[in-house]
């Protein structure tokens, strides 16, 4: 039979002309099993004819290539999950979908996060998950999947109160037998309450155990169906063979009650999961739906999504800011704290940067939007939490392929029970007792539930201070850290530095700042923001900039009207430039002094040294004590930096570093980090474009949020806030986060290690069985909410 060709469009990035196309298509054609390719430069779409299974190669060719297919991401929500084998059953029905790229299932948020090639068809994912058993739909609005999870919460509730009513007169002679009350309810009352718990109510685990079935695979249904089926068939049975008159001895109450119990226990687990997402539902309330618009003068109410860049809007005293902007008028103070987690207001003067989610406290406001939507501070803060809260820990994998087998052990488990009671000489009653003891005590919830509810958690109360983990696995590797590589300018220091002196070699102060100040302008670097600020300081005007480069590690290099200059640091001199010796003797003083310096370089046809530039820069205040906070912790701390030596030093001895190293390049910086990383687990903390290379090449990245969004794409951490507390924070809830997985996995593996050979062994009752159940997985969510109680205060 010939393989089965299909279509792929795969929808290209990165071409920049019409070779490109060419070259991918070629590239395309050599892939095994590709029959036709077409690449269009204009609408960016490569059109393949290949084997159905083409799509991981077609992709790694275009990558090969040096271009990327482009990818989208949609989330779902599924429904009827009941333990961690259906997530893992729904993953393997999204995964075969043809251009899905990868599957993230959280059985905890009951949400499918799917990676596809292009444009995703939402309607076959869903068709997917149907196929596979369970039920599924596009999350396009959040709140109003929040309303249809609490109508699913009073429905639980209702199916829950109706089977303890039910159930509890099946359990009172039980209860009243200790106390020497010998009553029992007839056989007709017993089978008229348990058969509606059995079959009404105890109707889902029927429908999602055949569903199971159907898939050849197992899930906690199929072991509750089974369990209380034979007792409700045994107590049938008993019944049936007694004499009329006679009182058989009944196991009605066994599988109501363990319905009932199961159905409390699912409840009170579902809302204590719906806890664990209270972070986003959080963040989620922080946005505006209206916001007051300013056109012209005049004032008018507007949705949030009509607004334009470059709109501008008025917040009064005590209203949310609706967009991230620019206040253009007025000045107050805002309180960013659940955004940032700055307990204390901020000041925001003319021309400084507001978030939207933030609340203005005592001045009016005009400001003009900067970013809508998707590039929002705030949707990137969600998506992020988002993120994390959706991805698995590597340490889930185990999970995952544990309870594959789970189901499949627990019945053959709960045969061999009643194949060795038999032949020890028990009845039959006695055997099936016990088996059914095992099939009900044993569940897979726990172990689905250990992983996701801490990764919720945790990232959720971090993320409430200003710590934003990108990732599940980030936790993972935060907790082994004994290593952190520090850089200097805005993480150790304010990174607001400012000029201490100017040293013109002609004498003429003004003229080098004002050059300075123009080449300096478009720059986003702390000592350029200082330049321009010294400029507006002295009223010095700027000429025109034509033309800039950035010189990495360097500094930067510009034409000024008519003449080329460059600044930077010491790397711009070339050997034999002519330097005044008392510029040179000064340098030498200001830098043994602990000053960061510039060179002012005019780059003509005879390069020489225009002016020196000093700068200083405050220690942030607490940076001390984060660091005696690391190396209390027995983790050392080293200082990397492109600065000067005096510099670096200065810094080092203050804070009580002993390892430090200036004057590095970017790359000077990755390569130090991967010879660390040959001996130690290491963290990279840093706030610049020229800390993105070492942020990549660490174990694990902590971008400072006062930085550059370069610095904050490559890392796994994020602090909101220029705070260095936050350092030792973050990898004290990514260590308290991993702690609790483990410790959520060891209950829930001892749980069942201890529950099922006592079950087997007839030490427990199916309604002693169901209850331990039930409690296993509200323990395990329990545990993981203790992480919201959580401050950064509290890290020792």
């Amino acid at each position: 039979m010939p393989p089965i060709t299909t279509h792929f469009n795969l929808p290209i990035t990165g071409m920049t002309c019409a070779s490109c196309a060419g070259r991918i298509e070629r590239t395309l054609r050599a892939v095994p099993g590709v029959s036709k390719a077409i690449v269009n430069f204009a609408t960016e779409q490569a059109h393949v004819e290949a084997r159905a299974d083409s799509m991981p190669a077609l992709i790694h060719a275009v990558d090969k290539a040096g271009y990327s297919v482009m990818n989208e991401r949609l989330e779902l929500a599924i429904e009827g999950m009941t333990c961690a084998s259906c997530s893992g059953r729904v993953e393997r029905a999204l995964a075969k979908v043809s251009g899905v790229r990868s599957v993230n299932v959280n059985f905890a948020s009951e949400r499918a996060l799917v990676e596809m090639v292009g444009l995703p068809d939402p309607e076959v994912l869903i068709q997917a998950v149907n196929d596979a058993g369970y039920t599924a739909r596009e999350i396009t609005d959040r709140q109003t999947s929040d309303y249809r999870a609490r109508i699913r919460g009073n429905s639980e509730r209702t199916a829950m109160g109706f089977a303890i009513a039910l159930a509890f007169p099946l359990l009172l002679p039980m209860l009243l037998e200790p106390f020497g009350i010998h009553w029992m309810l007839s056989p007709w009352v017993q089978a008229s309450l348990a058969t509606p718990v059995q079959f009404l109510i105890g109707a889902r685990f029927y429908v999602a155990a055949w569903k199971a079935l159907k898939a050849r695979s197992g899930n906690m249904d199929l072991l509750i169906a089974v369990g209380t089926t034979a007792s409700y068939g045994l107590s049938l049975y008993q019944w049936a063979r007694t004499p009329e008159g006679g009182m058989p001895h009944l196991y009605f109450e066994a599988s109501a009650v363990v319905i009932a119990l199961i159905l409390v226990g699912k409840y009170l687990e579902n809302r204590a999961k719906r806890q664990t997402a209270g972070a986003i539902r959080a963040l989620e309330a922080l946005r505006p739906e209206r916001a007051t618009q300013v056109i012209d003068g005049v004032e008018c109410d507007v949705a949030i999504s009509a607004l334009r860049l470059g709109d501008v809007v008025s917040v009064l005293p005590g209203e949310r800011i609706p967009v991230d902007g620019e206040v253009t008028d007025g000045e107050s103070h805002v309180d960013e704290s659940l955004i940032t987690g700055e307990s204390m207001p901020v000041f925001k003067p003319f021309g400084a940067k507001v978030t939207g989610g933030a609340i203005n406290g005592n001045g009016r406001l005009l400001i003009r939007t900067t970013a809508i939507g998707a590039e929002s501070v705030l949707a990137k803060i969600i998506r992020l939490v988002e993120d994390a809260q959706g991805a698995k820990a590597p340490i889930q994998r185990l999970v995952d392929k544990v309870s594959a087998v789970f189901v499949p052990l627990v019945l053959v488990i709960a045969l061999i029970t009643l194949i060795v009671w038999l032949s020890l000489g028990a009845s039959w009653e006695t055997a099936l007792i016990n088996s059914v003891a095992v099939l009900v005590i044993a569940c897979p919830c726990a172990l689905g539930l250990a992983t996701p509810t801490a990764i919720m958690a945790g990232t959720g109360v971090a993320a409430r201070y200003g710590i934003l983990i990108k990732d599940a696995e980030a936790v993972e590797r935060a907790h082994n850290i004994n290593a952190v590589v520090l850089d200097k300018t805005g993480t150790l220091t304010t990174g607001r530095p400012r000029i201490a002196s100017v040293i013109a070699v002609n004498g003429d102060e003004q003229e080098v700042l004002a050059l300075a100040g123009a080449l300096q302008a478009g720059s986003e670097h702390p000592l350029a923001r200082a330049v321009v600020e010294a400029c507006r300081a002295r009223a010095v005007g700027l000429a025109p900039l034509a033309t800039s480069r950035i010189l990495p590690g360097k500094g930067i290099e510009g034409s000024v009207g008519n003449r080329r200059l460059k600044f930077g640091s010491r790397r711009l001199l070339s050997p034999g430039m002519n330097i005044p010796a008392y510029v040179i003797k000064q340098a030498q003083v200001l830098e043994s002094d602990g000053h960061t310096l510039s060179w002012l370089v005019d780059a003509g046809d005879r390069p020489k040294v225009l002016a020196l530039f000093a700068f200083t820069d405050q220690i942030k205040a607490g940076a001390a004590v984060a660091i005696r906070k690391l190396q209390e912790r027995n983790i050392e701390c080293h200082l990397l930096t492109g600065d000067n030596v005096g510099s670096a030093k200065l810094v080092a001895d203050a804070l009580g570093i002993a390892d430090f190293r200036a004057g590095a390049l970017p790359a000077d910086k990755s390569d130090t980090v991967r010879k660390l990383k040959k001996s130690r687990v290491v963290a990279m903390v840093g706030d610049g474009v020229n800390d993105a290379p070492a942020l990549a090449a660490a174990d694990l990245g902590i971008a400072m949020g006062s930085g550059t969004d370069v610095a904050m794409h490559t890392a796994s951490i994020t602090l909101m806030r220029g705070d260095i507390m936050l350092i030792p924070a973050a990898l004290e809830i990514s260590r308290k986060t991993y702690f609790k997985i483990r410790q959520n996995l060891f209950w829930a593996f001892i749980f069942n290690a201890i529950g099922i050979p006592l079950a087997a062994s007839g030490l427990l009752s199916p309604v002693i069985a169901g209850a331990a159940m039930a409690l296993s997985s509200v323990c395990v969510v329990g545990n993981a909410l203790w992480l919201k109680t959580w401050k950064p205060g509290t890290a020792r």
